[in-house]
C-alpha cells in the first residue's frame, strides 16, 4: 500500500483508469474503492468517479461492483453525472447497470438524466414521469449551440486571439479602441508571414459585424484579448476574449462594464464545478473543446459562419502604440 500512496491509488492519471490490471492490481493491495484519490497535494476525486470519465466499460465495473453506493457523490456530483458529462456513453451505460439512478437530482438541477437531453445522445435513458425535460429556452440553447459550433468549424485554431463584444459595432469598435484603418499593402504583407515582423503585425486585428455585436480577432495573436483592447471594448456592454496559447491552452478573460469581471479562464474546458449556475452548466457541457464558440454564445453573438474569426473581416485596423 505505501508504494500506491496513502489511499492506494496515487500514480494512476488520466486514461490510466483504462488499465483493468492496474486497478485490479490496487484493489489487491488494499485500495480502498470508496477513498478519494490523492494526487497533487489534495484529492482528485473518487477512483469510480475517475474511471467513469477516464476509464474503459471494463474498469468502471470493476469499480462498481467494489464501491458500497454507485451513487456515492464527489463534489456534489454521481460518477454517472461525470460519465454523461464527459460524453462517456459507455461507461454511463454500466454504471446503469450496476444501479446508479440517472434522475437523481444534483448538480443545479442537472441530474445525469436531464443533462443527457441536452446531449449527443438524448434517448440515453427513458424519461420517467414527473421528471423535468428541458425548458423551451434550454432547448434553443442546445440547438443554437449545435447551429454555432458547426458554423465556426476548426476557427479555435492555436494562435488566434477573439473578442467577443456584445451590442456594438464594428466602427464602435473602431472608436473605442482608437484604431485606424490599415493600408492594403501592409495586410497583404502581414498576411503573407505574420511573423516576419510580430511587432507589427500584433498591433493589426480584423474586426467584423455579427448578429448581436462584433468580434475582434488577430489569427496569429493575443491582442483582443489584451486589457488594453477588451477594458475598453465592454463599456456599457460585455466582452468575451481568448487566446489560444499553444504552450499553455485557451486563455480567457471576462470584461464587463470597462471592469475586468474574470481572467485567466479556461473557455471551452468543461469545468463543471459545482459553483456554476444551471445555465453555466449547460454551456460548459455543450461547448466543450469548442473555446471561440463558447465565446460567441456567452457574449450572445449569433456567428453566421468562421468569416468572423478566420477572414477576411470587415475591417483591418492598427491599434494605437500603447496597446502593442
Amino acid at each position: 500500500m505505501t508504494d500506491f500512496g496513502p489511499t492506494g491509488w496515487s500514480g494512476i492519471k488520466g486514461y490510466g483508469w483504462g488499465d483493468l490490471e492496474a486497478v485490479r492490481v490496487r484493489l489487491g493491495a488494499g485500495a480502498d474503492p470508496n477513498s478519494g484519490v490523492y494526487a497533487f497535494g489534495g484529492y482528485d476525486g473518487k477512483p469510480l468517479h475517475l474511471a467513469a470519465e477516464w476509464g474503459t466499460p471494463e474498469s468502471v465495473t470493476e469499480l462498481a461492483r467494489r464501491v458500497d453506493d454507485v451513487d456515492a457523490e464527489y463534489d456534489d456530483r454521481t460518477a454517472l453525472w461525470v460519465a454523461v458529462f464527459a460524453r462517456r456513453l459507455d461507461n454511463a451505460h454500466v454504471l446503469v447497470a450496476a444501479g446508479a439512478d440517472p434522475w437523481r437530482p444534483m448538480m443545479a438541477g442537472w441530474s445525469p438524466g436531464r443533462l443527457a437531453l441536452a446531449g449527443p445522445a438524448p434517448d440515453l435513458f427513458p424519461v420517467l414521469a414527473g421528471h423535468p425535460g428541458l425548458s423551451p429556452a434550454e432547448a434553443a440553447t442546445v440547438a443554437e449551440a449545435r447551429r454555432l459550433i458547426a458554423a465556426l468549424g476548426n476557427a479555435g485554431e492555436e494562435t488566434v486571439g477573439v473578442a467577443c463584444v456584445a451590442n456594438i459595432t464594428a466602427n464602435e469598435a473602431a472608436r473605442r479602441m482608437e484604431a485606424q484603418p490599415v493600408d492594403e499593402a501592409d495586410i497583404e504583407a502581414v498576411l503573407d508571414d505574420p511573423w516576419s515582423n510580430p511587432d507589427g503585425s500584433l498591433g493589426i486585428v480584423g474586426v467584423t459585424d455579427v448578429p448581436g455585436g462584433c468580434v475582434v480577432t488577430q489569427p496569429w495573436g493575443y491582442a483582443p484579448s489584451a486589457p488594453e483592447v477588451i477594458l475598453p471594448l465592454s463599456v456599457g456592454t460585455v466582452c468575451y476574449s481568448m487566446f489560444a496559447n499553444p504552450k499553455s491552452g485557451n486563455q480567457g478573460a471576462v470584461s464587463r462594464d470597462g471592469v475586468l469581471e474574470d481572467s485567466d479562464t479556461h473557455p471551452g474546458g468543461g469545468d463543471a464545478g459545482g459553483h456554476l449556475t444551471a445555465d453555466e452548466i449547460l454551456a460548459e457541457y455543450l461547448y466543450q473543446g469548442q473555446a471561440v464558440a463558447y465565446c460567441c454564445a456567452a457574449a450572445g453573438l449569433r456567428v453566421p459562419d468562421a468569416r468572423a474569426v478566420v477572414g477576411p473581416p470587415d475591417l483591418w485596423l492598427r491599434l494605437p502604440e500603447r496597446d502593442r
